[in-house]
């Protein structure tokens, strides 16, 4: 999978900031062409007396929607195209505009909320997360402030599983069009069990994961570079915290076996791991 279109949508607000950032690294580093779109409202279609005001209004929406594009403008430089979009919702938006722009990934920032370096997901983010048709890669608050200079390498968080077998596959080819390392994850959760029973269910697990993670990596060392790890701990977040994290990481989850195919739908783990991850996260669609 290489990345040859990168749409991001950008409102003029950090958050907005922190997606255009991504999505400029991004596609420097793939080569890609990237648009920077806004979803703006649709105008008034009220006839009769109304229909002053509603021009008056349409009017200020296409202001409003040239002001915004001309900040992205200053901060992307003139390399990248940009458009208006109208809609009545701006993930909805952004998920027709990545059909018609023929987008390998959305980019997106942080609902606002959430702490420094970490993701909260808004009404953008959930309308991307349970209909877009590409991937859908989210930036965390604040990482326009200090961008790293380039992509690092990708992690994987592996689960055994069809989803992230078919998750690992692209992510490998993901690494080799960025000429990236790989590394896949498992995460192995204690249970809070006495210590004894603990133990023995951990031993089980560590064992089972290495396998899986041996199983998962075999024949994509061909392609990259690709390391695994196992990260343990009390939960999710916990787990998470026990890796080491390069600044120019990105992190890959797999949609959800539950949700449609070819959709990104998140699933339960994988909304752990976003909010507790402190890099940028890609949600994959669901491959058959």
């Amino acid at each position: 999978m290489t990345f040859e279109s990168v749409l991001t949508g950008f409102i003029p607000e950090a958050r907005g900031r922190d997606g255009l950032a991504l999505a400029v690294l991004l596609a420097r580093q793939s080569g890609a062409r990237l648009t920077v779109a806004t979803v703006k409202p649709p105008a008034w279609g009220t006839p009769g007396p109304a229909r002053a005001d509603a021009g008056a209004w349409a009017a200020y929406l296409e202001e409003q929607a040239a002001a915004t594009l001309g900040q992205a403008r200053a901060l992307a430089g003139e390399d990248a195209g940009y458009l208006a979009h109208t809609h009545k919702g701006s993930g909805r938006g952004l998920v027709e505009l990545a059909r018609k722009r023929s987008a390998d990934v959305v980019v997106i920032g942080s609902a606002p909320g959430g702490g420094k370096d970490r993701i909260a997901l808004g009404s953008t983010a959930d309308q991307l997360l349970h209909a877009s048709a590409v991937p859908v890669l989210l930036a965390p608050r604040g990482y326009a402030d200090e961008p790293p200079a380039a992509l690092e390498r990708l992690t994987v968080a592996y689960r055994r599983g069809p989803g992230a077998d078919a998750a690992v596959k692209r992510a490998a080819a993901i690494a080799a069009g960025l000429d990236l390392p790989l590394r896949l994850v498992t995460l192995v959760l204690r249970s809070g069990r006495p210590a004894r029973a603990e133990e023995e269910m951990l031993a089980r697990l560590r064992d089972q994961a290495a396998a899986d993670l041996k199983s998962a990596a075999r024949g994509h060392r061909r392609r990259t570079q690709v390391e695994v790890e196992i990260l343990e701990g009390r939960g999710v977040a916990q787990a998470m915290r026990a890796g080491s994290w390069l600044p120019g990481e990105l992190i890959i989850c797999a949609s959800s076996d539950s949700g449609p195919l070819r959709r990104v739908f998140l699933g339960d783990t994988s909304l752990k791991i976003v909010r507790a991850a402190t890099r940028p996260v890609m949600i994959l669609t669901r491959q058959p």
